[in-house]
């Protein structure tokens, strides 16, 4: 049964075209330049262009000091497919709804979610709202502080407003310098693409003994894109793995991962696969090679942490093979990489001065560590409230008549979203679960975090690069793809069910959590 799911639009067209160098005060040098280049491409010379794709609003709601600026580009961010034009998604939104609850109806199962969950690791909807509450409940008291600690210091400037979602970032951006001396600007020059790149490569290379050798001959989907042949620590092949790092015009925003050829068995020989990773990082400008945010640094390794699910993937059929597993458990892989991303051990590998060549300062190391729970209310809150809204859509058991906005505004009040904060994903936009395969599933990141914050703990217990407890998640959780029931994968890993201890304290969400330099 096909009801068109895949027909949300999303136009990226918007810009905010800036005419006047003194509307780009407090903005970094490296983003005035990467402005002045769209703007350039646009044929819009002398002037500078941001848009509503996150590498480009990102560090302007951060920076600029024109809070009317600010509040224009966000607000065309969050309105997105919802002004009533030729691309308005509220009523293909709301037949899709209605279909996906036809659909469920007609296999026999009370709601979408109902349909979905059979054959996800939470089974039914009670489970994902017991563990979205529980977590609701220990993010949102933060939140509130977090939003007090900003509008303090919006009064203590001499302002005469109160915090918008618009001057979140910007707002939290200062504390942070203020709190921990941290400026994310100071940051990027340490985290050049490149040395992420391979940094990433190195903590595989520990983990499970693998190598990249580049390709350049290999046929590309674009001339940006990178390509390596991946090979095992006894040197047989693995697979290839494409890297796509950079925007461009018909490409659409975000990370992920995809294949382009699944790993099978043929006649009991290994048909490799072939993984492509893609981003939306900033592309060089000038004499200036591509640097990123920690955050976007911590996005690589975790689309890398899908793809060694793809690559190291041992299964006889391809649609149990990689990434072919339960919504809520594909991203225990990508998830559970992050965190070799922020070790000190390792950062000293990979976070470089790009002009210099000078590793990372123990002191700039000392901050990212402490910083690691700044603004976690904010970020669990914004994250929860979309895994909400999508649960709320997918649970209905008749159909959605009335406005799609109000319904949404219904859903943010039922778990009382403070007004600071907006949705991370406004319906009209919410790709992920109306055009991509996450209907019912966007709380998986959120489950997916319990195991992964679990199962680094195993590597806590042991050491950062223990080669058996490595062994063991490969063996048990890499190469079996959808082959068996993820818990029963997860308890042969771990020796037990996960716990959602280590996850409230990484996230600083219960008291006594406390984060340590390894």
């Amino acid at each position: 049964l096909q009801f068109g799911e895949n027909v949300l639009a999303e136009t990226n067209d918007w810009k905010l075209v800036v005419g006047d160098e003194k509307d780009l005060s407090g903005l970094p040098e490296s983003v005035i330049s990467t402005a002045a280049e769209t703007a350039a491409a646009a044929g819009l010379d002398g002037k500078w262009v941001f848009t509503t794709q996150k590498p480009s609003m990102i560090p302007f709601l951060q920076y600029a000091d024109k809070r009317e600026l600010r509040m224009k580009i966000f607000q065309a961010y969050i309105n997105r497919g919802d002004n009533g034009n030729e691309h308005d998604n509220k009523e293909v939104l709301r037949k899709i709804v209605n279909l996906r609850r036809e659909k469920a109806n007609l296999l026999d199962f009370e709601n979408h979610a109902c349909f979905i969950l059979d054959e996800n690791m939470a089974k039914n909807p009670g489970h994902v709202y017991q563990l979205l509450n529980r977590v609701w409940n220990a993010a949102l008291p933060v939140a509130r502080n977090e939003a007090s600690a900003l509008q303090e210091m919006i009064d203590r400037e001499g302002n005469d407003f109160s915090l918008e979602p618009w001057d979140w970032w910007y707002y939290a951006e200062k504390l942070r310098k203020e709190k921990y001396a941290l400026d994310e600007e100071i940051l990027r020059p340490y985290f050049k693409l490149e040395n992420v790149r391979d940094g990433v490569f190195g903590v595989a290379g520990k983990l499970y003994g693998l190598r990249f050798m580049e390709r350049t001959d290999l046929p590309k989907p674009h001339k940006d894109v990178q390509s390596f042949e991946v090979f095992d620590a006894d040197s047989s092949f693995l697979g290839v793995l494409y890297m796509d790092f950079f925007p461009r015009e018909s490409k659409r925003a975000g990370a992920w991962m995809s294949s382009y050829r699944k790993q099978y068995m043929d006649d009991g020989r290994r048909i490799p696969p072939v993984i492509t990773t893609v981003f939306n990082f900033s592309k060089p400008t000038g004499d200036s090679p591509s640097l990123l945010s920690f955050e976007e640094a911590s996005t690589l390794f975790h689309e890398f942490g899908h793809a060694l699910h793809g690559l190291l993937s041992q299964c006889e059929y391809r649609m149990l093979s990689g990434t072919a597993v339960a919504r809520d458990f594909v991203e225990l892989p990508s998830q559970v990489m992050e965190n070799w991303a922020a070790e000190p051990e390792v950062l000293k590998t990979y976070a470089r001065h790009y002009k210099t060549g000078e590793v990372i300062p123990d002191e700039l190391i000392a901050k990212i560590v402490l910083s690691r729970h700044f603004n976690q209310g904010f970020a669990t809150v914004e994250y929860l409230s979309a895994a909400f809204l999508d649960m709320d859509y997918h649970t209905l058991t008749s159909n959605l008549t009335g406005n799609v906005d109000s319904f949404e505004t219904a859903s943010m009040a039922r778990i009382d979203l403070i007004p600071q904060i907006v949705v991370r994903y406004r319906s009209t936009y919410f790709s992920h679960i109306f055009s991509g395969g996450y209907s019912a599933g966007y709380y998986s990141y959120i489950w997916a975090e319990v195991l992964d914050a679990d199962a680094f703990e195993a590597f806590r217990e042991t050491s950062l690069f223990d080669r058996p407890t490595a062994t063991a998640f490969r063996k048990n959780i890499l190469e079996r793809g959808g082959t068996e029931d993820p818990m029963k994968l997860y308890v042969r890993f771990r020796g037990r069910e996960p716990g959602i201890e280590p996850l409230l304290k990484r996230r600083g969400l219960i008291e006594g959590s406390v984060v340590t330099s390894r």
